[in-house]
């Protein structure tokens, strides 16, 4: 990929974000990280398939305007089903996406939910990823979001593309949820915001 597609971002401050569910704990770390401990049961998730609405996982958000691109890192050490993090941008409890790797039948997956009234899940398996950092960007740009990942830093591989209307107002940062479990510690290493991508193909 075209080193130029995807512009630098700056951090953010694990202070500017504000919690929507708070966790059980959320502890910065020596390196400026930050330790989060999510409840068990915590999710999002509405309707498709499984009957049920959860909008009670954690996620520590700040304003992601239209020409903004926010990006979260993490380290996959997941092993219960369904644990999960990565970036949830949110305009309200009916409208928002969720990207980043959710352990699923045994495998960490890399995917997103996208939301209008009701989920819409797509996902792959990335056994590879375990133990390692992992890099979660979304990118708002005109009508839509663009999603990417990778992993310790290799090139940016394209995820999903979603649309939002550049008129509504949303909230994005890092999440993570423990649907099944007590006990996930996800460590987040990092928290970026930056300028929208330019393309969303490289052109060479």
């Amino acid at each position: 990929m075209s080193p130029d597609l995807v512009p630098a971002a700056h951090p953010v401050d694990w202070s500017q974000g504000v919690w929507l569910n708070p966790p059980v704990s959320a502890e910065p770390t020596p390196e400026g990280g930050l330790r989060v401990q999510p409840g068990k049961g915590g999710d999002f998730w509405r309707q498709t398939s499984y009957g049920f609405v959860h909008d009670n996982g954690e996620a520590l958000l700040a304003p992601l305007p239209v020409g903004q691109a926010v990006e979260v890192d993490f380290r996959l050490d997941f092993t219960g089903q369904f644990d999960q993090a990565g970036v949830l941008v949110r305009v309200d409890e009916r409208n928002w996406v969720k990207t980043g790797v959710e352990f699923c039948d045994g495998l960490p997956q890399v995917g997103a939910v996208v939301t209008r009234e009701m989920s819409d899940w797509s996902t792959a398996p990335v056994p590879g990823w375990t133990g390692r950092l992992v890099s979660v960007r979304v990118s708002r740009a005109g009508d839509a979001l663009t999603v990417r990942a990778r992993v310790d830093g290799e090139p940016w591989h394209l995820v999903r593309l979603a649309p939002l209307a550049p008129e509504a107002t949303a909230l994005a940062g890092p999440f993570c949820c423990a649907p099944t479990r007590d006990g996930l510690t996800v460590h987040f290493t990092a928290w970026r915001q930056g300028p929208a991508d330019h393309d969303l193909h490289p052109t060479d």
